[in-house]
C-alpha cells in the first residue's frame, strides 16, 4: 500500500511538471471594487481577461490580455465615454500607463516617481474613471497577450502582427469586437498611445473609421514617438533636440547664470526659437556653412545646452542625444542622465565614453513597476496563469514601410469633424521629446484648417511624466478637460 501510495504521488509530481504553461484564448474575470477620485467614493466592475484575434477564415491565431475599468450605477451610459489605452516599445505591455496614470490602482513609488518598498500598489485618487471607463490593452507578446498556435501546433505568420501596418490592422478589429461584445457602440471613445502608441493611434484613427466604421471623439499622444523624424535624421531631427537639452541642463543647473536664474518656462521659448529659425537653416548648409556661422552657433547651442563650445564643434554641430546623457555631468559629477527621463542618474563603470552604459530611468521603473503588476493582476483583479507578463515582448523584427500614420491622423480628423487631439509630453524626455512633439503637430496638417483643434501640455518631468505626483494630476486633469471639451452636446458632425 505503501509503495502505490508512493508511486501514485510520484505520477501526481510527474503529472503536474508535464503540464503545458498556456493562456486560455477567450475568458475573462469579473471582480467589483470602490474607489475615492476627487473626493467623490463610488464602485466599479473590473473585467479582466482574454479575448482573441481571428484570421479571414474564422480561426483564432492570437488572444489579447486586457483590462476594462466600468464605474457601476451610470445612469445615463450612452454618453459614458469609452477610453481605449496602448502603451509603445513596439513591444511594450500596457503595464505603464494602467497602474501608474490613469487606472483607478498605481504602484508604490515616491512623490518623484522612484521606487519604494514594500512593493505594492494603492488607491489612484486622480484616476479618470470618474469621467471615463478604460479598457488597457495588450498587444500580440506582451503582456499575457500571445500567437495561438493551430491544430497542428503551427504558429501564424508573425508578419500578422509585428508591423506598423499590421499591428493596426488587427488591433482596430479587436477594438470593433469588444465594443460590440460589450455593447459600447452608442458612447463617444477615445484611444490613447504612449511613445510608439502614438503612431499606433494616429494609424487606428483611420483604420478604425475605414474598416470599423468606428468614429472617435479624441486621440491622445502621451509621449509620442513620430519615425517621419526620429529615424529619418538630417538638420531637422537634429535641431529639435536642442530645446530639451535646454530643459535637461536647466534641471541638472548646467546653464549660464542669465537663463538658470529664470523659469523652465521662460526660457523654453528662446531656444525653440533658435531652434527653428536659426539652427535648422544652419545645419542645412553642412560642411559648407562659414566659419563664423559655424562659430556663432557653436558659442548658441553652449548656451543653450549646457555642453562646451569645443564639444559641439567636435561633432560638427550636429550632438546626439546619446553623448549629451554621457556629457553634460562629466566634469561636475561623473554622473549620466537619464534617456526616457532625465532627472535620473546613473553611474557608469567609466567617466570617459560617448554613450551611458545603461538607461537609470528604466532601471528604475521596472525595479518599481514588475512586482506591481503581478501582484495587483494576481491579488485583486483575481486572474491567476503560470504564463510569465512581459513587460517587453519578443516582436522584433518589425516592418517599419509605408509609415503613413501622420497622414492617416490628419485624414481621420478631416473625415470626421468630432475628432480632435491631445499631446502631452514631459520636458525632460530625451527619448521622444516634447518639441519633436510639437512639430509633429505642426506637420499632420498643412493646411493649418484643423489647427484649432490639436492641444499641447507639457510637464516637468520625463517620457511617463505621471510619475511625478504632481504631474500624474495635472495630466489627468488635462485629460479630463479634453474629454469634456470634445463631447458632442448635441452638435452634429459638420463643417
Amino acid at each position: 500500500m505503501k509503495k502505490l501510495f508512493t508511486l501514485l504521488f510520484f505520477l501526481g509530481v510527474l503529472t503536474s511538471y508535464g503540464q503545458s504553461r498556456t493562456i486560455p484564448i477567450d475568458t475573462m474575470v469579473i471582480t467589483t471594487h470602490n474607489t475615492t477620485v476627487k473626493g467623490q467614493n463610488f464602485s466599479y466592475t473590473a473585467t479582466t481577461g482574454m479575448q482573441p484575434v481571428w484570421d479571414d477564415d474564422g480561426y483564432a491565431i492570437a488572444t489579447l490580455f486586457y483590462t476594462y475599468y466600468k464605474r457601476n450605477n451610470i445612469k445615463d451610459s450612452a454618453n459614458r465615454p469609452l477610453v481605449f489605452s496602448f502603451n509603445g516599445g513596439p513591444g511594450s505591455a500596457s503595464v505603464w500607463m494602467h497602474v501608474a496614470y490613469t487606472g483607478p490602482r498605481i504602484l508604490n513609488i515616491d512623490d518623484e516617481g522612484y521606487p519604494v518598498q514594500p512593493y505594492g500598489f494603492k488607491n489612484n485618487p486622480n484616476s479618470i474613471i470618474d469621467v471615463a471607463d478604460i479598457v488597457f490593452v495588450n498587444p500580440v507578446n506582451t503582456g499575457y497577450s500571445r500567437m495561438i498556435p493551430d491544430i497542428e501546433g503551427g504558429m501564424p505568420d508573425r508578419e500578422h502582427f509585428f508591423g506598423i501596418n499590421a499591428d493596426i490592422e488587427y488591433l482596430a478589429e479587436w477594438v470593433s469586437t469588444f465594443v460590440t461584445r460589450n455593447n459600447r457602440w452608442e458612447s463617444p471613445k477615445y484611444i490613447i498611445g504612449e511613445s510608439y502608441g502614438g503612431t499606433r493611434v494616429m494609424g487606428l484613427s483611420l483604420e478604425l473609421q475605414n474598416s470599423q466604421w468606428m468614429y472617435l471623439n479624441g486621440v491622445i499622444m502621451v509621449s509620442p514617438a513620430d519615425y517621419k523624424v526620429l529615424r529619418n535624421g538630417g538638420p531637422v531631427s537634429s535641431a529639435l533636440n536642442l530645446p530639451y537639452f535646454t530643459a535637461a541642463a536647466w534641471y541638472h543647473k548646467m546653464l549660464p547664470n542669465t537663463l538658470q536664474s529664470k523659469d523652465l518656462l521662460e526660457i523654453l521659448p528662446e531656444a525653440e526659437d533658435y531652434a527653428i529659425n536659426t539652427l535648422i537653416p544652419a545645419l542645412a548648409k553642412g560642411g559648407f556653412i562659414s566659419d563664423a556661422e559655424r562659430q556663432s552657433v557653436a558659442e548658441k547651442m553652449a548656451y543653450y545646452s549646457g555642453l562646451s563650445k569645443k564639444s559641439i564643434l567636435q561633432h560638427n554641430l550636429v550632438v546626439p542625444n546619446r553623448f549629451f546623457w554621457k556629457e553634460l555631468l562629466r566634469d561636475k559629477t561623473g554622473q549620466t542622465i537619464g534617456r526616457l527621463d532625465s532627472r535620473y542618474l546613473g553611474i557608469d563603470k567609466m567617466e570617459a565614453g560617448i554613450r551611458p552604459d545603461y538607461s537609470p530611468e528604466l532601471t528604475s521603473w521596472l525595479h518599481s513597476f514588475t512586482p506591481a503588476i503581478n501582484h495587483y493582476i494576481k491579488k485583486e483583479l483575481k486572474f491567476v496563469t503560470d504564463v510569465k507578463y512581459n513587460m517587453f515582448g519578443p516582436v522584433r523584427p518589425w516592418n517599419n514601410e509605408n509609415d503613413n500614420t501622420r497622414d492617416n491622423l490628419r485624414q481621420a480628423m478631416a473625415e470626421n469633424p468630432y475628432l480632435k487631439v491631445l499631446n502631452q509630453s514631459g520636458y525632460y524626455d530625451g527619448a521622444t521629446t516634447y518639441f519633436n512633439a510639437k512639430y509633429t503637430q505642426w506637420q499632420i496638417d498643412p493646411s493649418g484648417k484643423m489647427k484649432d483643434r490639436f492641444y499641447f501640455k507639457g510637464y516637468r518631468s520625463g517620457h511617463m511624466m505621471y510619475l511625478r505626483n504632481e504631474d500624474l494630476i495635472k495630466a489627468n486633469d488635462d485629460l479630463r478637460t479634453f474629454i469634456k471639451n470634445t463631447s458632442a452636446k448635441g452638435k452634429a458632425a459638420k463643417y
